[in-house]
């Protein structure tokens, strides 16, 4: 049934949304709806589209077994209210249903009142009459007692029964009070706000159509994470590449292609041009800013006339095989390029609600070859530090910048930031101090010349490094020390004798590339001395 409302020549679409890409701060979305056309259609509408949806990035198309021309496409924001009448008399219906037991409750404890008013105001027509015939003994004990029970169980049970309605009437007030301010939220006018399309359109005759519409939305975003699992037996990092997404464009995505993507359609695309860098001194009442980047172009609008298949054509002439698809002109959303995209399609279906929850997506699984190296500052700290140096294979993906999580042999060692590594290129893990590496550092000589040397007083100071390596294998390790660097030219610091053998850096760096079987020891051994006058006395030389 056709309704009235609604001219012949304009025809609703019900398009549900098919496809999502998803880049660092929006969201491309593409819908897709089949429409039945009579050839009379003139437009083609969607409504309840989210009011985060650029209208400059609207772009319509589609395919049928009938002739369309898409001639151009209107954006307008609407405001409608939500139909309130059912929840409405729900809400009254309820708040009815508690005070008639409010009133019941109300009739219980009048009831109870007067019970208990006619057990006080027995109590006080029988005080006398009761006393007298107890004083006369008229009554036994048994009989006394009995009458002073009766009295106080009734006063009790009405009191208790009483207090019990009081407060049941007391959480019925607090679920009126509720309902009420419901009602009052809900009989408040708020109008929503939403987006209507308008596909202007002429067709060739008589159809299904499809219609396909895609636009950028905001409040949409994907940052890279990944997990690092590291097996030191096999030599191995299996690496998880998550993506965490978040939206909160307004509407759902349920069971849609999900695709992340790199690309920066929000920069424009053309690079920005720098204007002339200003200085001047300050006059009154005038400023004048430092420097100004031209404006970044924003994806460019739809033109007037968006022609599909069978442009150029009258309809009247345009003939369609039953089983043939007459594609119109897909215009997509424009986008710049900022280096190199990256995109992932993601297989199967994406599911994320449109309420701002970070929800973690995985990408794909992959292992990576590796080998491990140590390092160590013994001056620092008496422990090694473990490496492991990854490869980026030249047949994989660009990994971007992201938080990572490491895990060595199943163990949380931390996290760690990677940065943008492309395929065939080295990067570098630490996976925190390695016990199987034994490290002791001691000052092994200290000694004052007791005789000036041309006017100079002399110290030599001596260190010895035991290196055990307590592992099954061999390892590699960087170990490094250095030597005081003086900042006066009247302190003088020479290197005397280095075990293994190595030249001295710059800022007295000292660092051995050092081979060390299993289970084997490895020593060190430098000396230097300190000159300096006599009256000098030297400050930071910490030994």
């Amino acid at each position: 049934m056709v309704n009235p409302e609604t001219p012949s020549w304009r025809k609703t679409v019900q398009c549900q949304i098919v496809a999502v890409t998803i880049y660092s701060d929006k969201a491309l979305v593409t819908r897709k709806g089949k429409v039945y056309l009579s050839g009379t259609e003139r437009e083609l509408v969607i409504t309840s589209l989210p009011v985060t949806l650029e209208t400059e990035s609207v772009r319509v198309g589609g395919t049928g077994k009938v002739g369309v021309r898409l001639l151009g496409v209107n954006c307008d924001r609407i405001y409608t209210t939500e139909p309130i009448t059912e929840r409405v008399a729900q809400l009254t219906r309820q708040i009815q249903q508690l005070e008639t037991e409010k009133r019941h409750l109300q009739a219980q404890v009048d009831a109870l009142s007067l019970q208990a008013k006619f057990i006080e105001g027995l109590r006080e027509k029988t005080e006398e009459p009761f006393a007298q015939s107890l004083s006369r003994k008229n009554l036994s004990p048994s009989e006394t007692l009995d009458f002073l029970n009766f009295l106080g169980s009734q006063y009790s049970e009405y009191a208790i029964a009483s207090g019990e309605c009081k407060s049941q009437q007391q959480e019925l007030d607090k679920q009126l009070q509720a309902l009420r301010h419901s009602l009052q939220i809900l009989q408040t006018p708020n109008p929503h706000e939403s987006v209507i399309l308008i596909a202007l359109i002429e067709a060739a005759g008589e159809g299904e159509f499809e219609l396909e519409v895609a636009y950028m939305v905001s409040h949409a975003s994907w940052t890279p994470l990944y997990d690092l699992r590291l097996n030191s037996t096999d030599q191995t990092v299996n690496l998880s590449y998550l993506a965490e997404v978040t939206q909160n464009t307004g509407e759902d995505w349920q069971d849609v292609a999900l695709t992340l993507s790199t690309a920066k359609p929000g920069l424009g695309t053309i690079p920005p041009k720098l204007q002339p860098w200003y200085i001047d001194a300050p006059t009154p009442q005038v400023w004048r800013s430092q420097r100004k980047l031209a404006p970044s172009p924003s994806l460019p609008a739809i033109s007037p006339t968006v022609v599909s298949a069978g442009a150029g054509i009258p309809a009247d002439e345009v003939e369609v095989a039953e089983d043939d698809l007459i594609p119109a002109e897909n215009i997509t959303a424009e986008v710049s390029k900022e280096g190199s995209i990256v995109t992932f399609k993601l297989n199967g279906s994406g599911n994320i609600p449109s309420d701002g929850t970070p929800y973690k997506i995985t990408v794909f699984h992959n292992n990576y070859p590796c080998n491990f190296n140590y390092v160590a500052m013994p001056r620092l700290v008496s422990f090694a530090y473990l490496e492991a140096n990854i490869k980026n294979s030249s047949g994989g993906v660009t990994l971007l910048p992201g938080k990572a999580h490491i895990f060595r042999d199943d163990v949380f060692v931390g996290t760690t930031q990677l940065e943008h590594i492309v395929p065939g290129e080295q990067f570098k893990l630490n996976l925190g101090i390695d016990e199987g590496l034994k490290i002791e550092r001691d000052l092994v000589e200290r000694q004052v010349d007791k005789k000036l040397i041309g006017n100079q007083r002399r110290t030599t100071y001596a260190y010895r490094l035991l290196i055990t390596n307590l592992l099954n294998q061999e390892i590699q390790l960087k170990l490094t020390e250095q030597l005081p660097v003086s900042r006066d030219e009247q302190i003088k610091v020479r290197l005397n004798r280095i075990n293994p053998p190595i030249q001295l850096g710059e800022m007295g760096i000292l660092e051995w590339l050092l081979t060390i079987p299993p289970q084997a020891k490895q020593e060190v051994y430098y000396q230097f001395t300190v000159e300096h006058p006599p009256e000098l006395t030297v400050i930071g030389l910490n030994i």
